[in-house]
């Protein structure tokens, strides 16, 4: 018990370390901040028109809709949906073979990066992600949960979906340890990511099988789902099983790089240690 309790307090350090290292880079906050306001401006403007010409698209009224668009920019940063999380970092320890350094250190290599992300994502959350969705509420008209029991349900569906996107972008990291330079495979990560996330355009307009599938991906619960519950589209068992959905693909994931790391620390010769 006094292990695990110990455990808990590194890797809240990690995380609360994470939060501070991200908290101190503040020009490139606010830069980030105007770029997602004005992309978010130009993408409102052509939902407008896309909504003026097919109302109800999707299931969403024009307001929905427009709500969507500025989650969206309020949660890129938070899921790492264009890059910009501990990925990067990874990839380059393990190119340089200073992974072998993380490998000795008493903690597990896993857990460390999760927290590392989760500290990230909570600073981009609060940092990046609230000021384009106020502006958007101030220029547009858009639908707001009515009560906090709806903006808790929200932010437990962000936190699963940032352990779903930490899941997946561990697994596109480890791919280094054969691949040596993971840029290949982190630029299909991010395009899988910006489409099947619903970054673009919502899922739930995606015609047919496509729609069905993208529904099915993990990608959607970076997104999609959290916005779709933002929206109300999910109560009761409803959002239950929404959450389900978003746990059953973290534990995948999870136990994927779990077993990736371990075949890729026994197996694989770390390049440069």
């Amino acid at each position: 018990m006094l292990v695990r309790a110990g455990r808990f307090r590194l890797y809240a350090a990690v995380a609360r370390g994470s939060f501070r290292r991200y908290a101190t880079y503040r020009v490139a906050t606010a830069a980030g901040v105007f770029t997602n306001t004005v992309f978010g401006l130009v993408l409102a403007y052509t939902y407008v028109a896309l909504w003026d010409e097919r109302p109800g698209l999707g299931g969403y009224d024009q307001s929905q809709a427009l709500t969507y668009v500025w989650l969206g920019q309020a949660m890129l940063t938070v899921m790492a949906l264009m890059g910009g999380g501990f990925e990067g970092e990874l990839i380059e320890r393990i190119r340089t073979g200073d992974i072998a350094v993380d490998l000795y250190r008493p903690a597990d290599l896993q857990m460390w990066w999760l927290a590392t992300d989760l500290g990230r994502a909570a600073f981009q959350l609060i940092g990046r992600g609230a000021v384009p969705m106020v502006f958007g509420a101030l220029v547009f008209d858009l639908t707001l949960p009515p009560d906090a029991l709806r903006w808790l349900a929200f932010l437990v569906a962000v936190v699963l979906g940032a352990l779903v996107g930490f899941g997946i972008r561990y697994l596109v990291a480890l791919s280094a340890f054969w691949l040596l330079d993971g840029a290949g495979t982190t630029q299909v990560a991010m395009l899988a990511g910006s489409f099947f996330s619903g970054m673009l355009l919502p899922l739930n307009v995606f015609p047919g099988a496509l729609g069905d599938i993208a529904r099915a991906l993990p990608w959607s619960a970076l997104l999609q789902l959290p916005a779709d519950v933002f929206l109300g589209r999910y109560t009761g068992t409803g959002l239950l099983r929404a959450y389900a959905f978003q746990l059953g693909w973290a534990a995948v994931l999870l136990a994927a790089g779990r077993l990736l790391q371990a075949t890729a620390t026994r197996r694989v010769v770390v390049q440069g240690g």
